[in-house]
């Protein structure tokens, strides 16, 4: 995430002035503005936390003196009822920020509570978990982070940084084996090629095109057996569509090296967390 900072920053600020717009009228209109509290932030279902640096960002922009003091540290596992921070000073921003803060804590914090789960699943065999692509528009890198935070490999980042020629490049380049050669013939020696395949007749045309990791999609734990056998470590290979939790120990067991799943973004619940403040304490009384 560390590379990604000065965007994950203009994010959050984006985030902000979402929800904040002109002003936040409910707490401006009930909370005096010298008022000080303590906000607990607590966990009320065990998971998997992700995402404290982004909470305390949220209240560090709007109020530098806003003291967060996280209890617990990323990739942790918490239990219901654990209090993973506290928010120190003055009430106003606490109680504007809140909101943001915990909708980027609970959503990370459900990433990796999910990945955490089917890491777990496998522990036993020799597949590794991975994400996809299949993100939020605009939280990629977060997202992602998530997925490291709870055990699992981060796959290619974007299209810039990996080729992976699926089905609609095979038919515009007329078959794998010339997808693979014109892909080869315009990218670095560096970069590997990953060509997705729906057959064990795609397998052996992959494997003999010379591609560097081969995607099994959507076949049956059966298929994939086969393929195991037919590329016999020659290549990596990755199970791809359809994988859920109750199906992963069946793909795990096939052999494959990796198992990508769209699920750990597009359609993760949100860890339930929430935010209490202790009774206001006014810095300067009035006469």
């Amino acid at each position: 995430m560390e590379l990604f900072w000065p965007e994950v920053k203009e994010l959050v600020i984006r985030a902000l002035h979402e929800d904040l717009g002109q002003g936040d009228l409910t707490t401006m209109s009930l909370v005096p503005a010298d008022a000080q509290t303590r906000g607990i932030i607590h966990v009320k279902e065990d998971g998997v936390i992700a995402g404290l640096r982004i909470a305390g960002l949220v209240f560090e922009l709007l109020d530098p003196a806003l003291c967060f003091t996280a209890r617990v540290q990323d990739g942790d596992q918490v239990k219901k009822g654990d209090v993973l921070a506290e928010v120190n000073g003055l009430a106003r921003p606490l109680l504007i920020g809140e909101r943001v803060a915990l909708n980027f804590l609970q959503r990370l914090s459900g990433i990796a509570t999910k990945t955490s789960r089917c890491v777990e699943l496998v522990t036993y065999y020799q597949a590794r978990i991975v994400d996809t692509r299949k993100t939020t528009p605009g939280l990629r890198a977060l997202e992602k982070y998530a997925v490291r935070m709870g055990g699992g490999k981060n796959h290619r980042f974007g299209l810039y940084d990996g080729v992976l020629i699926k089905d609609n490049h095979i038919r515009l380049a007329g078959g794998i084996k010339q997808a693979v050669i014109q892909a080869r013939q315009a990218i670095s020696h560096t970069v590997k090629i990953e060509v997705e395949v729906e057959n064990l007749a795609g397998v052996a045309e992959a494997l003999e095109a010379k591609a560097d990791v081969i995607m099994l999609d959507n076949m049956s734990a059966e298929t994939m057996k086969e393929a195991v056998h037919l590329v016999g470590g020659q290549v990596l290979l990755e199970a791809s569509g359809g994988v859920c939790e109750e199906s992963l120990v069946e793909v795990a067991k096939t052999g494959v090296d990796l198992i990508s799943i769209g699920a750990l973004t597009h359609s993760v619940r949100s860890l339930d967390i929430s935010l209490d403040v202790e009774s206001i304490k006014i810095s300067e009384q009035k006469n």
